[in-house]
C-alpha cells in the first residue's frame, strides 16, 4: 500500500472515460488500497482511479466523521437520483488550490461490484452522495467544475492558473 501521484490538470487521461473492470482480482484490490492512502493523505473523502493515472472504473468513497468506513466500487453506475439537491463546496487534488460549490442530488442509489465481486447496491446521503457523483464524473472524464458555467469556470481555472 502506498500513497499515490495525482495526476496534474490538464493531463489527458482526466479528460478519458476509464475501461470497465471484467472482475475483481488481488490487483484492483491493490489499486483499491493505493488508492485509500492517497485519499487519507490528502485528505479527502473520495478517489477515482484515473485520478492517479490507472484508466479503470474504481472509486473509494468515505465520507464519515470517524474514517475507516470505505467504500470500494468498481463499474459504479446511478440507479436513482434525489429530486433534491445539495450544494457542497467541491476540489479535487488534480487541481490543487482552488473549490467551487456545486449542486448535485443529495441522495444516489448505486450499483457496483464490491471488492468480493458481487453486484451490490448501495444508498449514498449527503456528503458520501456528493462524493459518489463526484468520482463517476472522474470515471466519466468530467470534472467538478465542468458542472459550472462557463464564466464560473473559467474564472475558476484562471485562478489555478495564477496559484500554479
Amino acid at each position: 500500500m502506498s500513497v499515490r501521484t495525482c495526476l496534474p490538470w490538464p493531463d489527458k487521461r482526466l479528460r478519458t472515460k476509464a475501461e470497465h473492470v471484467p472482475e475483481i482480482t488481488d490487483e484492483i484490490r491493490a489499486i483499491w488500497d493505493d488508492m485509500i492512502d492517497t485519499m487519507e493523505a490528502m485528505p479527502g473523502v473520495g478517489l477515482a482511479a484515473p485520478q492517479i493515472g490507472v484508466m479503470l472504473r474504481l472509486a473509494v468513497v468515505d465520507g464519515s466523521a470517524e474514517r475507516g468506513r470505505v467504500v470500494r466500487l468498481a463499474n459504479p453506475e446511478i440507479l436513482h437520483s434525489s429530486i433534491e439537491l445539495r450544494e457542497h463546496d467541491e476540489a479535487s487534488p488534480n487541481l490543487p488550490g482552488v473549490s467551487a460549490k456545486v449542486k448535485r442530488p443529495r441522495a444516489v442509489t448505486v450499483k457496483f461490484l464490491n471488492e468480493q465481486g458481487i453486484i451490490d447496491r448501495r444508498d449514498f446521503v449527503g456528503i458520501e452522495a456528493t462524493s459518489v457523483q463526484h468520482q463517476i464524473d472522474h470515471l466519466n472524464g468530467r470534472m467538478y467544475f465542468d458542472r459550472l458555467s462557463k464564466v464560473k469556470r473559467d474564472m475558476l481555472l484562471r485562478k489555478a492558473k495564477k496559484q500554479g
